[in-house]
């Protein structure tokens, strides 16, 4: 059974005049009902018979553009789906709303605490010192230094000379698992929309600015599962429990075949553990905090540490068994926690995924 809430831009609504504007609404719905074109075709209709969309605008004509654009095709029922071409388009929305600041294209990198000489340069400047790098010199801020030494002779020395500081940037190899519990779409917020849109925009991401970067996505309920990227559109919550516990140790068996020297585990979750396997048999309880529950999968958060695996949770509720839980886990792997509403969870992903550990090395 679905459970859907919408949130439409009124601006947007209200402005629908143009082919690509019809599109933006196209993919919000598309992403609000999973990549169920066909339903995202009658939220369409609905909100023409409304009035929320204008009686000019021809709905079939755009239907067939659609097709002819190779974004929809019948499927085997002859209901319209989405295509290959559909995803990446999709993907795309997600990452244009989300990230779209940076600059696409390039190699990506990210900056690790180790040893050696950095392959960006920093605006920052300290005094040289014997073995730097002589491309690193700072002419101007040197020429200064020695003008004011001197009192306007140009006589430059060693003690006058400044290098820029430098990042060691390297690639990661990242985990995004992702809670499809059920409080995910209960209590009249939608939490698993911006999850799904979190997914797809960092997976356009990494394929178009970290291109060296390895993204896999989990998703857990009552069990962990992983997921293909062109699966993500249609990624949904359902009555599951949370066992965070699995979900924790299937990102750790993925990334100890990574061979990227950063790894990390981006957990998007609105509860806290209430599942875990035991003899085969999931043992759940969703009443309080399951000792036995937590600290199994603490059990596991220190299994990551110690394999130098960072987890970073976005909590999308303030339950206090929630918060309790988000702290221990925390503390155990030494990793990062973020609060993060439904509606800036992008936000705070990005900052984390792009800043994380910067260090200057000299």
């Amino acid at each position: 059974m679905r459970h859907r809430f919408l949130h439409l831009d009124p601006e947007l609504l209200r402005g629908l005049q143009t082919l690509e504007e019809l599109k933006r609404l196209f993919q919000q719905l598309l992403l609000a009902t999973g990549g169920d074109a066909e339903e995202a075709m009658q939220w369409m209709r609905a909100l023409q018979a409304h009035g929320r969309i204008s009686d000019e605008v021809d709905l079939d004509a755009f239907f067939a553009q659609l097709e002819r654009e190779g974004v929809v095709q019948p499927g085997a029922d002859g209901a319209p789906q989405l295509t290959g071409s559909g995803e990446r388009h999709l993907r795309r929305s997600a990452f244009d709303e989300l990230f779209g600041n940076l600059v696409r294209g390039g190699a990506g990198g990210h900056p690790v605490a180790a040893a050696g000489e950095g392959v960006e340069r920093l605006p920052e400047t300290r005094p040289y010192t014997f073995g730097d790098d002589v491309h690193l010199i700072d002419p101007l801020r040197s020429v200064h230094n020695a003008l004011r030494r001197t009192q306007g002779s140009l006589e430059l020395r060693e003690e006058d000379l400044e290098v820029h500081e430098t990042e060691h940037l390297t690639s990661c190899a990242s985990v995004l698992a992702i809670d499809i519990s059920h409080s995910m779409v209960l209590y009249g917020e939608d939490r698993i929309t911006p999850a799904r849109k979190v997914a797809l925009a960092l997976a356009e991401l990494v394929q178009t600015r970290f291109a060296k970067d390895d993204l896999e996505v989990i998703l857990f309920g009552d069990e962990a599962q992983r997921v293909p990227l062109d699966r993500l559109p249609y990624i949904d919550a359902g009555p599951y429990h949370t066992n965070t516990r699995e979900a924790l140790q299937m990102a750790r068996n993925l990334l100890s075949r990574k061979h990227q020297p950063n790894k990390q585990i981006l957990l998007i979750t609105d509860g806290k553990p209430s599942a875990i396997r035991k003899q085969g048999q999931l043992y759940k309880n969703p009443y309080g905090l399951d000792l036995e529950i937590v600290n199994r999968t603490l059990d596991e958060a220190d299994q990551c540490r110690r394999q130098r695996i960072v987890i970073t949770t976005f909590m999308l509720a303030t339950d206090p068994m929630l918060t309790d839980f988000v702290e221990k886990l925390t503390r155990t792997n030494r990793g990062r926690a973020f609060f993060a509403s439904p509606y800036n969870l992008g936000e705070f992903l990005l900052a984390d995924y792009i800043n994380n550990r910067r260090r200057h090395l000299r």
